[in-house]
């Protein structure tokens, strides 16, 4: 339960296949994982700007782990970037995504091959991400996301469409959201992030996003 809020957060189902775990992990694990994200955001290979098809820029800066996510495909270089060799994905990383599955959805959820990719997305207290489906893997793996820093509105949707219906969820530091199955090409965004919400003790101004998936390549 977070200081000076009457009711806990308790975990829910905001979809088949999709779960919504709330302070998944601890305050020690938290500063891990953000010293981890700091040294894969340096360069080479380090944070970028996405840029998109149409000419635009994401909001959201980015690094990834195991092979480079360029819309909309992978690389084993940052094609869109400095151009040098993406960085390895950490064994610990695939396990920590393995848990993450066992403990929201079930061990039955867990897929055959490995975790293998990691996409690290920054949001400052502008950024957006808006309304996408995570299409661009061969596998159907359940994707993995852990937040750090400060909260942010995630919106859920459906299959269909970007549109209705949709659930927004408060994302805080430490919670989990992990989609598979029926939910696993649900449309999904961030609207807007809630800046100076991130636990003061983590040092983080801004939230981090480490979305882990099953490549299949």
């Amino acid at each position: 339960m977070d200081d000076g809020e009457l009711f806990p957060r308790t975990r829910a189902r905001v979809a088949a296949g999709a779960v919504h775990a709330p302070h998944w992990l601890g305050a020690e694990r938290q500063a891990d994982l953000l010293g981890a994200c700091r040294e894969w955001a340096r360069p080479p290979a380090g944070l970028r700007t996405v840029r998109t098809p149409g000419g635009g820029t994401m909001t959201a800066r980015q690094v990834c782990l195991g092979r480079h996510w360029y819309p909309y495909g992978y690389a084993r270089t940052a094609v869109d970037g400095d151009g040098a060799p993406v960085k390895p994905f950490p064994a610990w990383l695939g396990e920590l995504g393995r848990r993450a599955v066992a403990d929201a959805l079930g061990p039955e959820a867990l897929p055959p091959e490995p975790y293998d990719i990691a996409l690290i997305n920054f949001y400052d207290g502008d950024a957006r991400m808006g309304m996408h489906r995570d299409s661009d893997e061969e596998s159907d793996a359940p994707v993995v996301s852990v937040s750090l820093g400060d909260t942010c509105v995630f919106r859920f949707g459906n299959t269909r469409t970007r549109t209705r219906p949709y659930t927004d969820v408060e994302l805080r530091s430490g919670d989990l959201f992990v989609f598979g199955g029926p939910a696993r090409l649900a449309y999904h965004g961030v609207p807007r992030v809630l800046p100076g919400t991130a636990p003061p003790a983590l040092g983080l101004t801004g939230r981090l996003n480490i979305t882990l998936r099953v490549s299949g390549l």
